[in-house]
């Protein structure tokens, strides 16, 4: 593989990384439907609980203003607790909010048409599944991260296949972009993926659903991460 960070002029620090690797982040992703104003509530409790580097805006089934209107009350509270907002799937739309970027599926455009459109200083992800030549033509192509997963069984988005958590120590040992593992992950079973390497752990139903709350969710996490 080539030296991805001299190749494609990639700034690692993008989203908050450099070498060595520090403690692992919290990367949250919203429900697949949301009302704004509850979730905005939800979204504030959870900011109680502690650091969180990034949102991910992951609506469903729903009409482009209405990922746009939810974009627009989240951005700001986003900037406020410098926590990067990322749109999923649509690079388009993620241009047209302001976000700090977009998350690519497998099936949403390349990382060169989002790069174009979106510029150098925004953050492309892109999903990897459990595949390591994935991983490596993402990073290959300009990708700012990787994702891989699911790691757990989720009931938040239908996985193909369960990843295993060497994948996150190999991509580490490889590449200097950051790893965000997903799928089906809570405080409880969080471990083995933060002592694998992983860079971020992207969480919808374990912060949102957690049965003490968004704050005491996200305060878990951190204090698995020894950031508290």
């Amino acid at each position: 593989m080539t030296d991805m960070d001299e190749e494609e002029g990639i700034d690692i620090t993008e989203i908050g990384r450099n070498d060595p690797r520090p403690p692992c982040q919290l990367y949250l992703i919203t429900p697949p439907k949301i009302v704004v104003p509850d979730f905005l509530s939800a979204f504030h409790q959870a900011l109680e609980g502690g650091t969180i580097a990034a949102l991910q805006l992951r609506l469903k089934d729903v009409a482009d203003d209405e990922i746009l209107k939810a974009a627009e009350a989240l951005l700001p509270v986003c900037e406020d607790a410098d926590v990067a907002l990322i749109i999923n799937d649509r690079a388009d739309l993620a241009k047209k909010s302001g976000a700090e970027g977009v998350h690519l599926g497998q099936t949403d455009g390349s990382v060169a048409e989002a790069r174009k459109l979106l510029g150098a200083d925004r953050t492309i992800g892109v999903t990897c599944n459990d595949s390591r030549h994935l991983a490596m033509e993402a990073g290959e192509a300009g990708a700012d991260y990787v994702a891989f997963g699911a790691f757990y069984p989720t009931t938040t988005k239908e996985a193909t296949a369960l990843a295993d958590p060497e994948i996150l120590s190999w991509w580490t040992a490889l590449s200097e972009l950051p790893c965000v593992a997903i799928g089906g992950i809570t405080p409880e079973n969080a471990a083995p993926l933060v002592e694998a390497g992983a860079d971020f752990l992207a969480v919808s139903a374990g912060v949102w659903g957690h049965p003490q709350g968004p704050a005491a969710a996200v305060k878990a996490f951190n204090q698995l991460f020894g950031t508290d």
